[in-house]
């Protein structure tokens, strides 16, 4: 499950990567456009900024902006930074591997060969999924409840 952290985080990328000027935002205005709270933005945003995602300007018309293309930033990337592991089991994080005390042997483990399956396919979703393809998403689907499809998105 996400945290509200790492939600908040996208969102403010995506605001970030639909400026496509790339000219600096201010927190105040990513926070009113993406009703996030200010505060806690300002922790993601240098946390961000500190990983590589973004970088800053002061003063007049300074404020956060995207060092990379909307392309470029996967997923998979953010969630680490902000998060840590993108595994449901700690024995089975390619980044972050920790065996499982209560495990007798790992080899012979269903859990986590099973586990092993919902990590692959999860990485290869948010690997393959950039901010520019979520952006891309969203147009869509606001385009297609425009034209009146709203049942689809609604169930």
């Amino acid at each position: 499950m996400l945290t509200k952290k790492t939600k908040y985080a996208v969102k403010a990328l995506m605001a970030l990567a639909r400026n496509k000027e790339n000219s600096p935002m201010l927190i105040s205005e990513i926070a009113s456009r993406e009703q996030l709270p200010k505060k806690f933005l300002e922790a993601i945003l240098l946390e961000l900024k500190r990983n590589g995602f973004l970088a800053s300007k002061k003063g007049a018309g300074g404020g956060y902006y995207l060092m990379k293309k909307a392309e470029d930033i996967k997923l998979a990337a953010i969630i680490r930074v902000i998060d840590g592991p993108i595994a449901l089991l700690p024995c089975v994080s390619l980044n972050f591997y920790e065996r499982c005390e209560e495990c007798k042997d790992e080899t012979y483990c269903g859990i986590r060969d099973v586990m092993k399956d919902v990590r692959d396919a999860t990485l290869r979703i948010l690997t393959d999924t950039s901010l520019a393809d979520m952006i891309a998403r969203e147009d869509s689907i606001k385009e297609k409840l425009a034209e009146g499809e709203t049942q689809q998105f609604l169930s």
